[in-house]
């Protein structure tokens, strides 16, 4: 593959996940927030059938495996009167394709449904098979469109935080470390190291997070816990310096993930399994069930803890 070649997937990774985002907005501004179930569904479907035609257009020999293409979901929309969503690709061509895109057209549903907030996000990544077998994340971008924000990886191995339109602070995340409001267009994008003695962890807003208190309790440190909606919000929480950690062993899909952690890695940051093991993507099955993701410098503690309570992982 030519650099142009490469450097046209971060760009139509990110592009994409824009698109997606504002569409999503004018979904919300149509459909209004008094019928929660029709504006999820709505917004599902509406950025998935963007992204499939998006998709089929740009690159039309890839593969493609969204969380609204599944057989699962179609049998929700015709449930529900609406037409199906497209479908993902048939899985045994999925398994055998040289590269996947790998969609979760919006994370954070019910985030979405609920007026004023902002914790939502689309997610775009590719993943390549490699020349000598296996294969990783290529490229991603994570859209935060109510807060005006793409993450998303570059053709130079690094990572990139752009301003998409003037976008809100999200009052749920929004950290005193970093003036939003004074950035530019893009910027570099490192993930920030934590404050001495502190560990502010990511945790779901939902969700009890018994197993997370349970290893911040064997860490010899201060931990606050910072509930925070969708994992991809979690996740860019932990880029942009608004927590430091995002530890999860709940039960997660391929699509929930993929997208940040390639902008993760590509950030410098830790990502893996909460065993300390490789995050692998295209899988015949794809439940992913638990991610870890922090500064390097934190990944021992935090593997360590995890390992003293493994008992405990739901």
């Amino acid at each position: 593959m030519t650099v142009d070649a490469a450097a046209d997937d971060h760009e139509l990774a990110a592009e994409l996940a824009g698109t997606a985002g504002r569409l999503l907005l004018d979904v919300r501004d149509e459909v209004g927030f008094a019928d929660a179930r029709a504006l999820k569904d709505a917004g599902d479907l509406r950025s998935h059938e963007y992204l499939m035609a998006a998709l089929a257009e740009r690159c039309p020999g890839d593969a493609v495996l969204s969380e609204e293409g599944r057989s699962a979901a179609a049998g929700k929309r015709t449930g529900g009167g609406e037409s199906a969503p497209t479908r993902n690709t048939a899985d045994a061509e999925r398994l055998t394709a040289d590269r996947v895109w790998i969609i979760d057209p919006l994370d954070g549903t019910r985030e979405f449904s609920e007026e004023g907030r902002r914790d939502w996000a689309v997610h775009v990544a590719l993943w390549r098979r490699d020349p000598a077998g296996g294969g990783r994340l290529a490229a991603g971008a994570v859209a935060l469109p109510a807060q005006g924000l793409i993450l998303r990886t570059d053709a130079t191995g690094g990572a990139s935080l752009v301003r998409d339109d003037a976008g809100d602070p999200d009052p749920v995340t929004a950290g005193s470390r970093r003036a939003r409001g004074v950035l530019p267009r893009e910027v570099p994008l490192h993930v920030p190291a934590p404050d001495a003695g502190k560990l502010r962890i990511a945790v779901s807003r939902t969700r009890p997070p018994e197993f997370v208190q349970r290893m911040a309790d064997q860490i010899d440190l201060d931990v606050e816990m910072v509930p925070i909606g969708s994992a991809g919000a979690k996740i860019s929480a932990v880029l942009l310096g608004e927590v430091d950690a995002y530890v999860h062993a709940g039960g997660q899909y391929e699509w929930d993930s993929a997208a940040p952690a390639a902008v993760a890695l590509a950030a410098g940051a830790h990502a893996s399994r909460v065993d300390g093991a490789a995050l692998e993507y295209n899988r015949e099955d794809p439940r992913l069930p638990d991610i870890l993701v922090c500064h390097p410098m934190s990944a021992s503690t935090l593997l360590t803890g995890i390992g003293s309570v493994s008992g405990a992982l739901p």
